[in-house]
This record gives C-alpha cells, structure tokens and sequence, in this order.
C-alpha cells in the first residue's frame, strides 16, 4: 500500500529567505518551504551548521553566512539572492537570541546585543526586502517573536523588550505595505517554549535541569513545549493564498498558555 502523503507545491517558482536557518525553527521552516516547491536561501551566523544545512536540503537550498544586525550584510545578502533567483516572495525573521535575566541582571550590553539581533535583524530585513519583493509582484513576511512579546516574565527583561518591539514593527509594515498597495503582508508568530536547541541548552545550563523542564512544559496548558514543525508549518500556512486576508496579525502558538 503506498503511504506516500501528497504534500502541495504551493510555492513552486517561488523563493524564500529564512534567517536562523540553520537550527531549530528556521530549520524546520527551511524543510518545510523546501517540501513544498520553493527555493530556499539558509541565511544564518553559523556557517558550519548552515552549509550542512544547505548540503542536506538538495539543489533548490543554498546556504549564505549573514548577521542579520549588519545593514550591510543584509544588503549583501539580497543582492546574492537576486543575482541567484532574481526574486524574492517570502521572508521568514526566524534569527534571535536569548539571555534569562531580570532588570538588575542585565547588563546594558546584553540590552543592546539583544536587541540588535532580535529587533534590528528583524528591522534591517524587513526594510531590504520590500523593493525586490514589490517589483516582483508582492509577497509575505513573517517575523517570529514570542508570546514574550506578549506578556511579561520577571527574568526576560532584554528579550520581553525585543520581542513586544516586534510584535509592533510588523504591525507598522503591514499597515504601511496596505496604503501603498504593495501586496506585501507582515504578521508575527508568537511560540512559547519550543522544544529546540536554544531551549536545550537553556535547560541543560540552568541550576536545576529537571525542575526547569518541568516549569518550561507546565507554561502551556497542554503540559509540553511546542515542535519545531508545529510553528513552522503556521509560517508557510501566512505565507500562502490561503492566507491572503491576514495582515498585521499577532498570532500565539502556545498550547493555550495565553488563553489563561
């Protein structure tokens, strides 16, 4: 009996730009664009993980070295990818950082580290892609932020900051994509705990590694953290036709932990 799932080629001729592509969500995103017919550009810090990335996904995924809080990188990157694909029709903001510390904690270094990677990456990226995608005909952003950004936690002073910052940026581009009928739409995804290896290593590195995962599966009502394909199979779904009325939109992917 053959098994084999018909999985549709929504994004056929397409090309995507996922940053953080190398591990965890971007990862899965990367595999999941790929399965569906695009073309896929891993864009990520890590060049070792993002050209293994690259050479496990086939000839439609190719792997490019960006630090997504560099305007200069950034530009750099899409000149590549034009020069390569000559279009651009979905971004996926998937790159971030994470420190666990309160106000007193923090230090204005970690402040500014991450917000640099986790708001001005997601900035940077958004600006360099509405031309190309514009001139393409239009296109889909999706920036990843965290149901951080949508209430606060005691010892997430910098990444609560960073990520409600996102939570608004993309609600500013989707409304100015609107009134210049740019057919570009920008919503935000917001996971709790995902089970990846910034996670992991979270985990692993905290005083009491059980006691953590026990807290860290306790968030969400269902008693366990997210998967990787569970947040990246939202982010192809705004990416889609189907999707074509949600702009703006802030959307939890938490087990329900913010329905509480």
């Amino acid at each position: 009996m053959n098994t084999a799932v018909n999985v549709p080629q929504d994004f056929e001729g397409k090309v995507a730009l996922i940053t953080g592509g190398a591990s965890g969500i971007g990862r899965e995103c990367v595999r999941q664009f790929l399965q569906r017919g695009a073309k896929v550009m891993i864009a990520d810090i890590n060049e070792q993980q993002g050209a293994a990335a690259a050479a496990q996904s086939g000839e439609r995924a190719v792997f490019h070295r960006l630090d997504v809080a560099s305007e200069a990188a950034w530009r750099e990157t899409i000149d590549a990818l034009m020069r390569l694909w000559r279009r651009i029709d979905v971004l996926v903001n998937a790159a971030g950082i994470a420190i666990s510390a309160d106000i007193e904690q923090t230090t204005l270094e970690q402040f500014h580290r991450t917000h640099a990677v986790n708001v001005d990456g997601v900035f940077l990226g958004c600006k360099a892609v509405l031309a190309p995608m514009r001139a393409g005909g239009g296109g889909s952003i999706v920036n990843l932020s965290s149901i951080a950004g949508l209430r606060g936690v005691a010892k997430l002073a910098a990444y609560n900051s960073a990520k409600g910052a996102v939570r608004l940026l993309t609600k500013s581009i989707a409304l100015h994509c609107a009134e210049q009928n740019y057919s570009i739409r920008c919503n935000s995804l917001h996971p709790s705990y995902v089970d990846t290896p910034m996670v992991r290593t979270f985990i692993a590195e905290s005083p009491d590694p059980q006691r953590t995962l026990s807290i860290v599966n306790r968030v969400s009502p269902m008693n366990r953290m997210g998967r990787p394909e569970e947040v990246a199979a939202a982010v192809v779904f705004l990416a889609t036709d189907g999707a074509s009325f949600i702009n703006g939109a802030e959307i939890p992917i938490d087990g329900g932990a913010t329905a509480r």
